[in-house]
């Protein structure tokens, strides 16, 4: 008896990169003060204060597997043989194939600063004719890169047989063909591409900020340009190019029994099993963007009690900048043959004994199945509510599996 089970798993995390970006940049309070100066004084306070954050992620990944798995029991013969019985009896032949391929996945876990203090501005009490300007920059940057690229080629050939027996031209006594049971069976699987990003505030609050230019002297000119802004970019971005060739077959069929002369003519053919499947899932995005904190507190502007002919310009821009992209591509080629055969046997030209009985086939059974299954292309973007990954916590640990990863999409995609 034979039994030839071939596996072949390719297992490839391709930089799987885990990165836990803390930016531990915590302002204390901020003052900026113009006050007390004499006429004709020229003042400026230039202050920029902020925080920038860049991450670039990338994998690149290119499979060729080519698998050739045969278990063979068949191909046997027997002939021309003159006297006594011919028996051919073949074992079972089994093929088992599996190739695995898991690669390219980015994780990243971004922490923006919300502890920024209070922040104030003050232009105050200066003398007449003189010249006060304060320039502000107050900000957080955060620049996220991920990007995932994968070429797999699986060209998979398996082929399990206990046919293909002859016995012919014997002479005399009963001539038998036993074949035993055929089975193939082929698993695909191609997991690739996934990005994920938590882009958050960090421990704290955002403080309160105060700009004022007040009590300054007549003639004076006084000017105070406040820039505030949170600014968040994240792209991510996956190819995926899979293209699977699968032929699978188990044969138990194709004997020939003819031209035998004396005695009973029997085929027996066993049972023909052939199964394949290809499961491919690629391209995942998932990102929760929340780093608009740097203006969570109260705001206060105030220009009052400047004297006559003064000049008192008070600019100021706040806000919240998000842009995210996210991008999946994917060409994913299925071609897949699966064949089970018990059949195509013969028995002819056969001369059995006297009173004998009648040359006789029996076929086994066929059982043939392919699965294939395709998914990915999901992108989520702050999703509503509380979702958690098993055994995650942004405060604590930052360790994702694929399997913990693959499986949070399967839920939610």
């Amino acid at each position: 008896m034979t039994n030839l089970q071939k596996k072949l798993v390719t297992g490839i995390a391709t930089g799987a990169l885990l990165l836990n970006v803390l930016a531990p940049l915590a302002f204390a309070d901020t003052t900026i003060q113009i006050s007390g100066n004499g006429s004709d004084s020229n003042s400026t306070a230039n202050v920029v204060a902020g925080q920038t954050t860049n991450v670039v992620q990338n994998n690149s990944a290119n499979v060729n597997n080519n698998v050739n798995s045969t278990s063979n029991s068949g191909d046997n013969s027997a002939k021309d043989n003159t006297g006594g019985n011919v028996n051919i009896t073949t074992g079972n032949a089994s093929s088992n194939t599996s190739v695995a391929n898991t690669l390219n996945s980015n994780t990243a876990n971004v922490s923006c600063n919300c502890n920024t203090g209070n922040t104030d501005v003050v232009v105050s009490g200066n003398g007449s004719d003189s010249s006060n300007n304060a320039n502000v920059e107050l900000g957080n940057s955060t620049n996220l890169y991920q990007t995932n690229n994968a070429n797999v080629n699986n060209n998979v050939n398996t082929t399990s047989n206990t046919g293909d027996n002859n016995a012919k031209d014997n002479t005399g006594g009963n001539v038998t063909i036993y074949s035993g049971d055929a089975t193939s069976n082929t698993s695909v699987s191609t997991t690739a591409n996934a990005n994920f990003a938590n882009v958050g505030g960090g421990s704290g609050a955002a403080g309160d900020l105060s700009v004022k230019i007040v009590g300054n002297g007549s003639d004076s000119s006084n000017a105070i340009n406040l820039g505030a802004e949170d600014a968040t970019v994240l792209t991510q971005q996956n190819n995926a190019n899979v293209n699977n060739n699968v032929n699978s077959k188990a044969k138990s069929g194709n004997n020939d029994a003819n031209d035998n002369t004396g005695g009973d003519v029997s085929i027996d053919s066993g049972n023909a099993s052939s199964n394949v499947s290809v499961d491919n899932a690629v391209n995942f995005n998932w990102a929760d963007l929340n780093c608009g904190c740097l203006l969570g507190g109260n705001v206060l502007a105030k220009v009052a009690g400047n004297g006559n002919d003064s000049s008192n310009n008070l600019n100021a821009t706040l806000g919240s900048a998000q842009e995210a992209f996210q991008n999946n591509a994917d060409g994913t080629n299925n071609s897949v043959n699966s064949k089970a055969d018990s059949g195509n046997s013969e028995a002819k030209d056969n001369t059995g004994a006297v009173g004998g009985s009648d040359p006789s086939i029996n076929t086994g059974d066929t059982w043939g199945g392919s699965n294939i299954s395709n998914s990915g292309n999901s992108n989520v973007l702050n999703p509503a509510g509380d979702i958690t990954l098993p055994n995650f916590d942004f405060n604590v640990d930052f360790s994702l599996t694929w399997a913990q990863l693959m499986a949070f999409f399967s839920s939610h995609s």
